[in-house]
């Protein structure tokens, strides 16, 4: 059935009306002012400046615009439909508006179609229907660099350095890892066969694995600061992404931390965020409240009272059982959003000292509101601030002690990004300053050459010394 001019503006505003109505019932309505203080004498004669609110209301549109101009989306729409060169996808056309219409806002605002809404889902999740191995490509070949621990491939004799052969009787020779991966992951319970090549083994060994919840690590953990890698008195935890693993992942890492050293404390913890991209807000305050036993975490401010509040740390036994370990946090221009509500906690409430270069910049929290079977919207609905309400968007947040990498040459010019400040719509705070040169993303892959972890083990072990470190209390 063809959708006249008509018909499609009175589906949309059968959709927008209801919408309008649950966010005018979030907020109270305000009680008239008194005649008295509506009208105030003004001898100067001069205007005054129009305040927020009146200039809101000014600003407001009759509904009858609104729907008029959708009445010109359905024109345009039905004109594509009969006279496009070619028949276009109707849904296609619909969701690019969608998409057009959310990107508009700011560079994080964004339609999510039901698949990529459901890969969302499993990222936030931290979890997914898979077999449980650590794989990279090595010169075209899938290599297992490790079965995870309790998982369909630890229990089947899945080892560290077997190559995958073939999935699901399909030869890996000229798939991509990404395409390896996605053939290995699946719904749970369903079974996949996989052939190894293994080293002193002579013929293929065939497995069939049966699928099941696989919990990404978001939390990896080593000793270090003694005389061989991977040796020491100082914890080093690396934090990935705040998936929903982030805080269990800490949580656990401290207590095997503790485990290996019978009881005894680290000299030192150094918590690595560079290039932690962010996720949940929420993970994020947990993780914060981990080293931290009292005070606020992060403020929020948006434009309904819903979407505006305070996160505040609780005593736990957690953070008194390191309440005494120095804690330093190492950041990068990679190091944004949750990352960046962590290290602005920790850094205003002097609970730890800020290694390394300027984040990211980005100080805004999208909600993910799904739409049923049509996927999902990602919407700007707050920005946030830290605890001495400090706004870092497009700004960023200044390490304490700035330590830059030494940086390959081949990599020179091409390892620094501006941030937020460098993207296209990006929010902007009037009167805020904002990031105007770059900050790099550039970590060495090896340890001995991060010259940003080093400082931060000399540092703990007194061998460098700073007026941050140990941060003071103001």
């Amino acid at each position: 059935m063809r959708l006249t001019t008509l018909r499609l503006a009175a589906i949309c505003a059968a959709v927008l009306v209801p919408a309008t109505v649950l966010i005018a019932q979030d907020q109270a309505p305000a009680d008239p002012a008194p005649l008295e203080e509506q009208v105030e004498p003004n001898p100067s004669g001069e205007e005054a400046e129009p305040t927020a609110a009146e200039k809101a209301a000014i600003e407001a549109r009759d509904p009858l615009e609104i729907y008029s101009d959708l009445n010109l989306f359905g024109e345009i729409f039905d004109r594509i439909r009969a006279e496009y060169v070619d028949p276009p996808d109707e849904e296609e056309l619909i969701r690019a508006a969608i998409q057009g219409m959310l990107t508009s806002l700011d560079p994080h605002s964004g339609y999510l179609p039901p698949q990529d809404y459901d890969d969302t889902r499993e990222d936030i999740s931290g979890q997914f229907g898979g077999l449980g191995v650590e794989i990279i490509m090595e010169e075209g070949v899938i290599k297992v660099v490790s079965p995870i621990d309790d998982t369909p491939a630890a229990r089947a004799g899945i080892l560290a350095n077997d190559l995958i052969y073939e999935i699901d009787g399909q030869a890996v020779q000229g798939m991509t890892q990404d395409e390896a991966v996605e053939k290995m992951r699946g719904p749970v319970g369903t079974d996949v066969k996989i052939t190894i090549v293994r080293e002193g083994v002579t013929d293929p060994m065939d497995f069939t694995l049966t699928r099941g919840i696989i919990s990404v690590r978001a939390v990896r953990w080593s000793m270090e600061g003694g005389e061989a890698e991977g040796e020491g008195d100082i914890a080093l935890l690396r934090l990935s992404r705040f998936t929903e693993q982030a805080f269990v992942g800490i949580e656990r890492a401290i207590e095997d931390i503790y485990k290996a050293r019978d009881g005894v404390a680290p000299a030192g913890i150094i918590l690595d965020l560079r290039n932690n991209p962010g996720g949940l807000v929420d993970q994020s305050v947990y993780v914060a409240d981990a080293f931290l036993n009292r005070g606020a975490v992060v403020l929020t401010r948006g434009r309904t009272e819903s979407e505006s509040a305070r996160y505040d740390a609780v005593p736990d036994p957690l953070d008194a059982k390191i309440a005494d370990v120095p804690v330093v946090v190492l950041i990068n221009g990679g190091s944004a959003s949750a990352s960046e509500i962590v290290a602005g906690a920790l850094q205003d409430h002097k609970r730890a000292t800020l290694v390394g270069t300027r984040s990211f910049g980005k100080g805004s929290v999208q909600s993910i509101i799904s739409l049923g079977p049509d996927g999902a919207m990602r919407l700007t609905t707050a920005r946030y601030y830290t605890p001495n309400n400090r706004s870092i968007q497009a700004l960023g947040i200044s390490p304490d002690i700035e330590i830059k990498q030494v940086v390959p040459e081949e990599f020179q010019g091409r390892d620094e990004i501006i941030g937020e400040a460098g993207l296209e719509g990006h929010i902007t705070i009037e009167g805020q300053e904002e990031a105007s040169v770059g900050s790099s993303v550039y970590v060495p892959a090896e340890k001995a050459e991060d010259t940003q972890l080093q400082y931060a083990l000399r540092l703990i072990k007194g061998e460098e010394t700073n007026d941050a470190y140990p941060p003071k209390a103001e």
